[in-house]
C-alpha cells in the first residue's frame, strides 16, 4: 500500500511552495491505495460522532479482518531525519479522534523537490517507511492555558478604566 501510494505521488507530483505543506496532500494518495486493496479508509470519527480531519490520526481504516486501524501520514527530508526536530505530536481533546482500541501506524515518505511548475515546487518521493508506533517514546509537554472568558472574568479584575 505504501509503495502504491508513493508511486502514485511520483506519477502525479505534488505542487506546493514548501515541504511542510506536502503532508496533507499525501493523505489522498494513501486513502486511494488503501481502497485499492479493499480497505475501508475514512476520516476518523470523534467521540461525538463527527468526522474530523485535523490532528492525529489522519486516517481510520478497517483491515481485511474487520479490525479498525489508525494511520498517520508523514513526510521527511533525509537531511534532518536523524535530528531532534519535533515530528510527531498528539493533543488529546474533549472531542478526541481516537475512540477505539486499535493499532497505530505511520506511513512516512522521504520527499524531495523534483522540479518546478510555475512558481510552485513539484515534490516527489524517494523512499517510504511503515512504522508501528505502540513503542514510540514520547515527551509530555505540560501546558497551562485559558481563554479570554476566564482570563477577563470579573473576579480577576483588580482595576480598569476608560481612556
Amino acid at each position: 500500500m505504501a509503495k502504491r501510494a508513493g508511486s502514485s505521488i511520483n506519477k502525479a507530483g505534488i505542487l506546493r511552495n514548501r515541504p511542510n505543506e506536502v503532508g496533507n496532500d499525501i493523505e489522498l494518495f494513501v486513502r486511494e491505495a488503501l481502497s485499492h486493496f479493499d480497505y475501508e479508509a475514512n476520516t476518523p470519527i470523534t467521540s461525538s460522532g463527527k468526522r474530523k480531519s485535523t490532528g492525529y490520526p489522519d486516517i481510520e481504516f478497517i483491515d481485511g479482518f474487520g479490525r479498525y486501524q489508525y494511520l498517520e501520514c508523514k513526510t521527511y527530508n533525509i537531511k534532518n531525519v536523524d535530528t531532534t526536530q519535533r515530528s510527531f505530536y498528539l493533543s488529546p481533546a474533549e472531542d478526541f479522534k481516537i475512540t477505539r482500541d486499535a493499532h497505530h501506524f505511520v506511513f512516512s515518505y522521504e520527499i524531495f523537490v523534483a522540479g518546478r511548475h510555475g512558481k510552485m515546487n513539484v515534490f516527489k518521493c524517494r523512499h517510504w517507511k511503515i512504522l508501528s508506533i505502540e513503542n514510540l517514546l514520547v515527551d509530555v509537554k505540560y501546558e497551562f492555558n485559558s481563554d479570554n472568558d476566564r482570563l477577563y472574568a470579573d473576579n480577576l479584575v483588580l482595576a480598569q478604566g476608560a481612556l
